[in-house]
């Protein structure tokens, strides 16, 4: 009996030492939504999480990755309370923020925040070369993936589907792959051609374009420039010639930027260490993927980004003299 009274005590010991030690040692979990493994918001999250436990002594967050179907499904979990963080496509983001699109019948996310915006996604089209496509009204009557459901590519796929008068069903197959699957898929002729919103240059476009010699398609015409003048979140853009093998052109398309968003409800000291160990490791951050390279803070404090900045945030930016 002493013996299971002594355990008792000391039980009853060890969790008053952990009541009383600061708040600072005590580990604090945080999970960033992602996309697929390929892809580059999957490297985003990698690149804050390894930045972030780096000094996790110091703060006491650990960051974890969670690679998830990406942009919408990312918003809809950070509402729900299932995610801290998200990657989200800047038109899915507004879109969340305002009830709209696809967020029509879940309602306005008052409560989404914005962090920071990260590299542009250009819409990039992607076909088997013997489709001989060239623009992407080629592709009507063919196999191609448009995306999976909770994606920002399916939700940007259908804005474009609409402003261009198609359906679904003008495509002979609509296919709904995750992206880590329609480059084999293409390859393998289960499709003709995928459209996907991906910072460059991506794992993703590289491996088909080599492996079976894939063409980039353009998205451009009327349709489009309407869509750029009366969204905010969407600019025109260009995939450089000779950045993939077998595609020496220039491909003329639009796109949105990447952003990390989070919730009002996350407390403000969190979201602080996220975006301090982002901008004080900065040239580290950068070189951790490709897409990275041409970033600046002063671009990714303000652009693309819809929904309001999350106080703890714009604390950071404040002390760097970035805010007023």
């Amino acid at each position: 009996m002493n013996a299971f009274k002594h355990s008792l005590l000391g039980a009853a010991a060890a969790v008053m030492t952990l009541t009383a030690m600061p708040a600072q040692a005590q580990q604090k979990f945080v999970t960033i939504g992602t996309g697929g493994v390929t892809g580059v918001y999957y490297a985003v999250g990698g690149a804050v999480c390894r930045l972030v436990n780096k000094d996790r002594k110091d703060h006491g967050l650990r960051c974890s990755v969670e690679s998830t179907g990406g942009s919408a499904y990312n918003a809809n979990a950070i509402k729900a309370g299932e995610l801290d963080f998200g990657l989200a496509q800047s038109d899915v983001q507004y879109n969340a923020l305002k009830g709209e699109g696809t967020f029509k019948d879940s309602g306005a996310f008052g409560d989404l925040r914005a962090v920071f915006s990260v590299h542009p996604e250009p819409f990039t089209v992607l076909a088997r070369k013997e489709v001989n496509a060239k623009t992407f009204d080629d592709l009507k009557g063919k196999r191609v993936n448009v995306g999976n459901p909770g994606s920002g590519t399916r939700a940007s796929m259908e804005q474009l589907l609409a402003a261009k008068g198609w359906k679904l069903s003008d495509f002979s197959l609509a296919s709904e792959l995750k992206a880590d699957e329609h480059g084999p898929a293409l390859c393998d002729n289960k499709i003709d051609a995928f459209f996907y919103g991906v910072g460059h240059p991506s794992a993703n476009i590289q491996d088909p374009t080599t492996t079976c010699g894939a063409q980039l398609v353009s998205i451009t015409g009327p349709a489009v420039d309407k869509l750029v003048a009366e969204n905010p979140y969407y600019a025109k853009a260009k995939i450089k010639g000779g950045l993939y093998n077998n595609n020496p052109q220039d491909t003329e398309t639009y796109g949105v930027l990447a952003t990390v968003v989070t919730s009002a409800k996350v407390p403000e000291e969190t979201v602080y260490q996220i975006t301090k160990a982002v901008f004080e490791n900065f040239n580290e951050f950068k070189s951790l993927h490709p897409a990275f390279a041409n970033l600046e803070p002063q671009d990714m404090i303000k652009n693309g980004l819809s929904a309001p900045l999350h106080s703890g945030a714009a604390k950071y930016y404040k002390e760097k003299g970035w805010l007023k």
